[in-house]
């Protein structure tokens, strides 16, 4: 039996052992049975903005809010809950989401366990809008595992205890007070990731050294565009605890990129570089790892291959987020067992979420024992 009708066989299976059946229906038969479960996929979604708790800044920009789209599927009286949220970078906003997911049929599907067929569709649609097909994607996972009764770091097999711990990010700002909150903002964390790729590089890792000796990993966001001073910062880096450097050039910059993983002491992530699983084994090129995000893999479906594909290559695997309610954050911490490193802190640093889902005790990832995705709409 493959994994899909497994799947759904299991599912199918739960779900008529929860509900209770009358000496009336016990006698009813097989296709009526299968009738009364001949549900569709019915979707709704709305735009929500992310208000940030402090200002990013990062190589290319300046922010205080995400644009985001908040995503429901209904099937059968049970809920999935997913989301997509866009920072500039992925070149989506709401009205590209909103476009794409309007046209969408899903109402086709009456079996929300045929993944690979809803996502053949999803792309079939539209080459890119990859955070908007995450959004959807987010929200079958979170659907299917409700029907199963199971979440997914159950479904494939991972222990919750191998999940790692994760950064918390903070960016330069001018400010000393407020430069110093964010990095008091740390203290809970066993790892903190600092944006680089500004004017400011070494004074904020200056700044954090003076209050703070955990170990840091570093995101330059494609800023350092000299191979050279590239080099020169992940050498200083080192002999300041720093676990990993980041997207340090610009994507388009391969070449050069793979030029200093070659004499770089620290390992060199791909992030802007990485969108989905055809890049993997372009990326083992010049990188030593990838940086899987939801948004940007399109979901849990193809994030959970990606990581497969990595390792068979010998890569090491990070889990990221963008900023992001409990909602994304907690569909990406299923996967974390199988990752070297995370950094899920996207919903701690807005001030609006919706849902309770993903906790960080003792600065470890810790996912919900609660079906799907693990979330709980709270707002």
């Amino acid at each position: 039996m493959n994994r899909r009708n497994f799947l759904k066989t299991s599912a199918l299976g739960l779900a008529f052992a929860a509900a209770p059946i009358s000496l009336s229906a016990a006698g009813t038969d097989t296709a009526t049975r299968k009738a009364a479960r001949s549900g569709r996929l019915n979707l709704s979604f709305e735009p929500y903005e992310l208000k940030l708790r402090h200002a990013f800044n990062l190589a290319r920009n300046q922010r205080t809010t995400t644009p985001g789209v908040q995503v429901q599927i209904e099937y059968d009286g049970l809920v999935g809950y997913g989301e997509a949220s866009m920072p500039p970078y992925l070149g989506e906003n709401v009205e590209s989401v909103c476009k794409y997911l309007n046209s969408l049929d899903l109402a086709q599907f009456s079996d929300p366990f045929r993944l690979a067929e809803i996502h053949e569709y999803l792309d079939s649609v539209a080459p890119n809008d990859r955070a908007a097909k995450a959004s959807v994607d987010i929200a079958l996972h979170d659907l299917t595992g409700k029907i199963m009764g199971q979440p997914w770091y159950k479904i494939w097999g991972l222990s919750p205890e191998k999940a790692p711990n994760t950064s918390f990010t903070i960016s330069y700002d001018a400010d000393p007070k407020e430069m110093a909150a964010k990095i008091d903002e740390t203290a809970p964390f066993k790892v903190v990731k600092i944006k680089m790729g500004l004017d400011h590089d070494k004074e904020i890792t200056e700044a954090f050294r003076k209050r703070s000796d955990v170990p840091i990993c570093v995101d330059a966001n494609q800023g350092w565009t000299d191979k050279h001073k590239a080099l020169d910062m992940c050498k200083w880096l080192a002999d300041r605890n720093c676990l990993f450097v980041e997207q340090p050039m610009p994507k388009e910059m391969f070449e050069e990129t793979a030029w200093l993983r070659e004499r770089s002491p620290l390992p060199i992530i791909a992030d802007e570089y990485l969108q989905r699983i055809s890049d993997v084994r372009r990326a083992a090129d010049a990188y030593d790892g990838i940086n899987i995000k939801l948004m940007k893999s399109t979901g849990l479906y193809e994030a959970h291959k990606m990581a497969n594909l990595a390792r068979a290559l010998g890569m090491k695997v990070m889990l990221g987020c963008m900023t992001e309610t409990s909602c994304a954050v907690t569909a990406a911490a299923q996967l974390s067992p199988m990752v070297d490193w995370a950094d899920l802190d996207g919903n701690l640093l807005i001030a609006n979420d919706r849902f309770d889902g993903i906790k960080i005790v003792d600065g470890k990832v810790t996912i919900p024992d609660r079906p799907g995705i693990g979330v709980e709409l709270i707002g």
